[in-house]
This record gives C-alpha cells, structure tokens and sequence, in this order.
C-alpha cells in the first residue's frame, strides 16, 4: 500500500476519534494530551508492562558492585620532609604553588592534601595493577588504561576538619575490593618508607659509609701491629722490657755466684775435677742467656730473626733484646697509637651510627588506621527496584511523547509547511537507502 494512502487512512481515523473528544479550543491543552493518551491506553499499558520486562533484565544483567573502604589518620610531617614529600608526588608545580602548599602543610601540621597526592601518584597505582593483574580483570590492554579504571573505581577524601583520609574501592568481588584498600595502605608506607629522607636519614647514611672506612683502616691497622709484633716479637714493649730486665738481674746474679763456687772448686779440685767441668759449662750457658737477653746493635729485622732463631733452636723462652727497645720503641708506639686511634673511631661511629638509626626510624612517617578495609557485605549498586522503575517510567514517557507527535502529526493540515518539511526529510532518509540496496548480494 502506498505511504500517502496509509497516511490518509491514519488521519481519518485520528479524524474521526477526534469528533468524539471535546474541541481543542474548548479544554486545556495538558487535558486535550490526557484524552488523548487515555484512548491509547491499551498500547501504552502493553508497552509499559513490556517495558517493565525489559528493565528488569537489564537490572539483572548489570554486574553487582562492592565497595571496601579505609580510613586512616596521615601522621604529621616535619618541616624538612614537606617540600620532598611535595616533589616526590610527581606533580609540575610551580614555585608559587609548591610554597602555598608548603606553607599550608606546616601551617596546618598535616598531611593529608600530600597523602592524597601520593596514593594518587603512579607508584602506588602501578604497583597495584601489577599486583592484582588489573590489566586482565578490567579487560585493558594497555598498562596506561588499567590505571585509570581503577582510578576511576577509587575515590580519595580527605576531611579538613578532622584530616581523616577516607579510601573507598568498588569492584565487581568483595574479596578483591578488600584487598585493593588494604593494598592502598601498604603501598603508601612503602612510598614514605623510601622517600622519607630526613636530616636523620642522611647522618645515617653517611655515618655508614663513613664506619665502612674506618672499619677498613682498623683492619689495616690490626694487621701492621700483628705484623711488626709477630716479626720482632715485640707484643707489649714495656712489660716486655721489664720481664727482660728482671730476668737479665736473675741471670747475672746467678752467674757471679757460679763464677765465686768455680773459683772454690778450682781452688779445692783443681781443673779436671768434675764438678769444675760442670760449673764452668753452668757458666758459660748463663754467659750466652745474658747475650741473648742484651742482644745485639743489628738492625731490626735481622736481629729479630735471629733472636726467633735462638729462641727456637733452644727451645727456650724468647725474651725481647735489651739493646733493641729503644729502636722497636718508635714503630711500636706509632702503630700501637694508630690502632688505639682506630679503635676509638670505630667505636664512637658505631655508637653514633646506632643513634642515627633510631633517629631516622622516629622521624619515618607512619600510617594510623583508623578503620581497616573489610569485606562488604551488602552490595552498593545497582539498585534493582529503582533501577527497574525508573528505566519503564522513562520508557513509558518517551512512548507517550511519541503517541503525542504521531497524533499531532496526523491532524496536521496537508497544507501546513511544517508537515511538507518533515515529508521531504522522510523522503530523503529513505531515499539514502536506496544505493545500499544495489550492494545488497543476492540471496
């Protein structure tokens, strides 16, 4: 059947419904739309419960979302800290807008505005797309893109009354939105644990290297003095000496008494006597105990070999050479006062070093949670009923509308410019088809 025939068979019949409605000139016009809704009702109740069935299913259809949420009290940070934890957030400020922050943080002694900067930044966000392999839950091929949903499914409040940082995550598993919030928390201490260099975080770092020097030249140190001592058999000079000493008085004091019985016995045996024989060979072992003690005006190295020599060779006790303590005495105490010296470095270092530690472990920003992240319970969206309600009155009311302009549409006068317009527009959208047709493969 023609279009032009069908149009004028629809306006009749709009025509002759029209005869039995009130004139349009006598009612208002809300009222005149009423009537006329009101005899199309069997169609917009048919569309409406259909309408209804649809909405419902597209209710259904929509993914359950969960949301997990964090609050957490941002510790207070140092004047020092403020202007790197400013840095650290990856943001091109300016000198203006650095200073303004600055100020507003020490000002305010809180750091919540850098906080959120931080869980903001990208070490935060990164690590957790690693982490829970964003990429492949939110369907994103692109690191960048997965990134941004969750930045998107994340939502960062800061209070300014109270400085309480409210972290919520929705996510389609409650398990997984949990995880997340905690996730936000733990990473956002590893951040502050690794940037937070303080004043005490830099006297450590140098005490450190500075104790690994000094802990190299008391090695050095320990193994000259192990050295010269094991080579000149030099351990401890003054107590050395002393026993030398003490021990040459013993020696000579029992050799004049075996040089005064030798000279009884020659007197009283004669020189082949036995005991004569032995007293002089008693003496003449003391005479060589006494030249070893006293040793000889060498220089330092020969005369320590040969005084290990001796000492081996008989098997004796090895005392240091007498004549040897004032040139062993120099290099002795030079190196004894560098190692002394070393001594006392390292353990002022360590002492300091310790100090350092705790230091910068104060001075370490810590996270207070306030409300740890939990599993929901309840979904947070949709909302089945309303969603379903809202989706048939909207598809009800654009139905009506479209009764409304089919009515008017119909009762326009052939004549009216207005209806010629929209003809020809009809005309032209149907003509636009036509090309496509030619392509059409045939069946």
């Amino acid at each position: 059947m023609p279009v032009e025939a069908q149009h004028t068979m629809a306006r009749s019949a709009a025509e002759a419904g029209a005869e039995n409605l009130p004139a349009h000139a006598q009612m208002p016009n809300w009222l005149y739309n009423l009537r006329i809704l009101w005899g199309g009702r069997r169609r917009l109740l048919r569309f409406s419960g259909f309408a209804f069935i649809a909405s419902l299913l597209v209710s259904l259809v929509i993914p359950k979302t969960y949301v997990s949420v964090a609050r957490i009290m941002p510790p207070e940070v140092s004047n020092s800290n403020t202007a790197l934890f400013a840095a650290l957030t990856g943001r091109a400020l300016g000198s203006d807008a650095l200073g303004g922050l600055t100020a507003s943080l020490i000002g305010g002694r809180n750091s919540g505005a850098l906080f959120v900067d931080l869980l903001r930044s990208g070490s935060v966000t990164d690590a957790l797309v690693e982490r829970f392999q964003l990429r492949s839950v939110y369907h994103k091929r692109y690191h960048v893109d997965a990134a941004k949903v969750l930045a998107r499914r994340t939502e960062i409040v800061l209070d300014k009354k109270s400085g309480v940082l409210t972290i919520s995550v929705k996510d389609t598993d409650p398990k997984r939105a949990r995880d997340i919030a905690q996730a936000y928390l733990d990473q956002l201490n590893v951040v502050v644990n690794r940037t937070g260099t303080s004043s005490a975080h830099q006297e450590r770092i140098f005490i450190e290297k500075r104790l690994q020097q000094v802990k190299g030249n008391l090695k050095q140190a320990e193994e000259a003095m192990s050295e010269f001592s094991s080579t000149h058999s030099a351990i401890d000079l003054k107590e050395q000496a002393r026993a030398t000493v003490e021990s040459e008085a013993r020696v000579q004091g029992e050799l004049i008494a075996a040089e005064g019985e030798l000279e009884s016995l020659q007197q009283i045996y004669g020189e082949s006597n036995v005991r004569v024989r032995e007293t002089q060979a008693r003496i003449a072992a003391l005479k060589r105990e006494l030249a070893r003690m006293g040793g000889s005006a060498a220089p330092l190295t020969e005369a320590g070999n040969r005084a290990t020599e001796t000492s081996t060779a008989s098997n004796a006790v090895s005392y240091l050479p007498l004549r040897q303590v004032p040139r062993l005495a120099v290099p002795y105490a030079d190196l004894y006062r560098e190692l002394h010296a070393q001594e006392t470095v390292y353990d002022l270092l360590t002492q300091q070093y310790e100090i350092a530690r705790i230091q910068e472990a104060k001075d370490i920003p810590a996270v207070s949670i306030i409300d740890a992240p939990g599993i929901p319970e309840r979904k947070s969206f949709p909302p089945r009923a309303l969603l379903t309600l809202g989706l048939t009155l909207l598809a009800t009311l654009l139905y009506s509308w479209g009764m409304l302009c089919r009515h008017y549409w119909l009762c326009m006068d052939t004549a009216d410019p207005r209806r010629a317009f929209g003809l020809e527009v009809f005309q032209a959208i149907g003509s636009m088809r036509s090309p496509w047709r030619r392509w059409r493969p045939a069946s």
